[in-house]
C-alpha cells in the first residue's frame, strides 16, 4: 500500500495538484480592483499553465505516467479554463450561455472519463481535445491580456480607452461562439470514438 501510494505521488501528479490549488487563486487575485494584484492573477494562472506543460514532460522523460495522472491531468486543464471563463462571464465579457455549454461537455466528458476508468477501460485524450484546450488557452490568454492593457497605470489612459471599446463591441462574443462550437464538437467527437467502451464488461487488472 506504501509503494502504490509514493506511486501515484510523483512529481507530474504534484504539479497536476498545485495547478489545481491554483485556480481559486488566480480567480480572487483578478477580480480585486489594485491592478497589482490583477497582474498577479495572471502571473499565477501563467504558473498553473506552465505545470501543466512541464508535469507532461516530465511524465514522458522518466517514464512516471500513472493511471492517475493520465485522469488528474486534463481534469486540471478543464478547472482551470472553466473558471476562466465563468470568471470572465462575472466581469461583464463573456456570454453565460455559450460557457454554461463548454462546461456543460466538460462535465459529462469527464464523467464518462471516469466511468472508463471504473471499467479499468482507460481512454487516451484525443488529438481534437488537445487542440481544442490550446484553442481555449489562446483565448484566455487573449481576454487577461486585454484586461491588462485596460489598466490605465501600465500602458496609458489611450489605450485603456481603446481596449474598453473593444471589450464592448461584441468581438469576444464571435470568437467564444467559434470557441463554444469547436468545444462542443470535440465532446460529440468522444462520445462517438468510445460510445462502445460504455457497454462492454470491466476488465479484469492491467
Amino acid at each position: 500500500m506504501k509503494e502504490e501510494y509514493q506511486t501515484y505521488l510523483t512529481i507530474p501528479n504534484q504539479l497536476t495538484a498545485l495547478r489545481i490549488l491554483l485556480v481559486p487563486v488566480f480567480v480572487v487575485l483578478l477580480l480585486q480592483v489594485d491592478p497589482y494584484l490583477k497582474l498577479l492573477g495572471v502571473i499565477v494562472f501563467v504558473v498553473a499553465s506552465l505545470t501543466d506543460i512541464y508535469d507532461g514532460y516530465h511524465a514522458r522523460k522518466y517514464g512516471v505516467t500513472t493511471r492517475l495522472g493520465a485522469f488528474l491531468d486534463p481534469l486540471a486543464d478543464k478547472l482551470l479554463i472553466t473558471a476562466a471563463f465563468f470568471l470572465y462571464v462575472w466581469m461583464g465579457y463573456l456570454v453565460l450561455w455559450m460557457v454554461i455549454l463548454v462546461a456543460v461537455r466538460d462535465v459529462v466528458v469527464t464523467v464518462l472519463r471516469m466511468y472508463a476508468e471504473y471499467k479499468n477501460r482507460p481512454v487516451v485524450t484525443s488529438m481534437e481535445a488537445k487542440y481544442k484546450t490550446l484553442v481555449q488557452n489562446i483565448f484566455v490568454y487573449l481576454i487577461m491580456g486585454l484586461i491588462l492593457m485596460k489598466e490605465a497605470v501600465f500602458f496609458g489612459k489611450g489605450m485603456a480607452t481603446t481596449i474598453n471599446r473593444f471589450l464592448g463591441s461584441g468581438y469576444l462574443d464571435f470568437i467564444m461562439f467559434a470557441v463554444t462550437v469547436f468545444t462542443v464538437y470535440t465532446g460529440i467527437s468522444y462520445l462517438v470514438s468510445n460510445w462502445s467502451i460504455y457497454f462492454q464488461k470491466p476488465l479484469q487488472g492491467r
